[in-house]
């Protein structure tokens, strides 16, 4: 029975590492496709990917839903186009980190805060309003453009004391963010798979339970809300080069919507869930880019039908059809056996 066991599990991992190795070998052979717009919405998408997936770690693993994610994202893009634009020579990886780390003290500085003073919808309110300080901020700051934004964004040289690699030629920032948004997403896989995952998990489930067991609650909550922080403004950091500019929109709590609509298209309860949410809500988008005045129409209703017809989103969808073929495959194998 263990061994069996064992082997349902590993061939599932191995299902499951296989599709992951498809798809980057898919979005690596993009920038070999006719065209640039394809490749510019692909690298865009690769980047709300990682700021989706850090949205659900507070959300669909947590159980804390904040209106305020934006925030975070463009404290990572703002700060790290403003580090590489001082005249201090700084690389740009160490700048892309800083500017990380400036979303994740003020996640730090939102969650206790928030955590400490509302829950619920009261949470969420909060979170709403402590974010929307970054837009105020952004739109009254002369280093940072005010409403015109930062503008000409250069794409950077990544110097290695012994040879450079110079981004701007080419597709290679395209395959930077690839790499980049790679490595952030095997780490958010990581933390929702991990302990921290579970124990995350189970404080969404019944926190009292949890806090009965000596877990401190609070605090784990506060490491939900520092990694999806600074994984948001990491991914944020990835903009600026990428679309050559920065507008004050990005922090505003319209932007915190995005992640959210992925996040329940594609199901909150699955950690692929944002990806599969981002990858459609892109595609519409494509689409329906030559239909001005109705596009936004036609997205919203499409994006209505899947989340009546899937509650549990697009992934909680093909989980069901996964279960649906496995109970049928057993069905078959014990009707063949009992014939035999």
């Amino acid at each position: 029975m263990r061994n069996d066991f064992l082997d349902v599990y590993f061939s599932g991992v191995k299902g499951r590492a296989s599709l992951v190795l498809a798809m980057l070998i898919l979005v690596a052979s993009v920038p070999f496709s006719p065209g640039s717009g394809l490749t510019f919405l692909v690298g865009l998408l690769m980047i709300q990917a990682v700021f989706a997936i850090s949205f659900n770690i507070l959300f669909g693993l947590t159980g804390l839903i904040s209106f305020g994610q934006a925030a975070y994202f463009a404290a990572g893009a703002y700060g790290t186009a403003y580090l590489m634009q001082l005249d201090v020579g700084m690389p740009f990886l160490v700048a892309w980190v800083l500017g990380g780390l400036i979303g994740g003290v003020f996640a730090i500085a939102v969650g206790l805060v928030a955590l400490r003073r509302a829950s619920g919808i009261y949470f969420a309110i909060l979170s709403l309003a402590l974010g929307q300080l970054v837009y105020t901020v952004i739109r009254y700051s002369d280093a940072l453009g005010r409403d015109d934004g930062m503008l000409g964004i250069d794409r950077p040289v990544l110097n290695f004391f012994l040879f450079q690699i110079d981004l701007g030629v080419g597709e290679r920032y395209f395959y930077f963010i690839l790499i980049a948004t790679a490595l952030l997403v095997a780490f958010l896989w990581w933390v929702w798979h991990g302990k921290l995952g579970r124990v995350l998990f189970a404080i969404r489930q019944d926190p009292d339970r949890v806090r009965f067991l000596g877990v401190n609650v609070q605090r784990y909550q506060q490491y939900a809300f520092v990694i999806g922080g600074t994984t948001a403004a990491l991914a944020g950091g990835l903009m600026g080069p990428w679309a050559h500019i920065l507008t004050p929109e990005l922090a505003h709590w319209s932007y915190s919507a995005l992640p959210i609509l992925m996040s329940l298209l594609g199901g909150v309860a699955y950690f692929w869930g944002p990806v599969a949410g981002a990858i459609v809500f892109a595609w519409l988008g494509y689409i329906t880019r030559t239909m001005p005045g109705i596009q936004e129409l036609v997205i919203g209703g499409v994006l209505l039908v899947i989340v009546l017809a899937l509650p549990g989103g697009i992934a909680g969808g093909a989980a069901r059809i996964r279960q649906w073929l496995r109970r049928r495959r057993l069905t078959n194998e014990k009707e063949a056996g009992s014939n035999a």
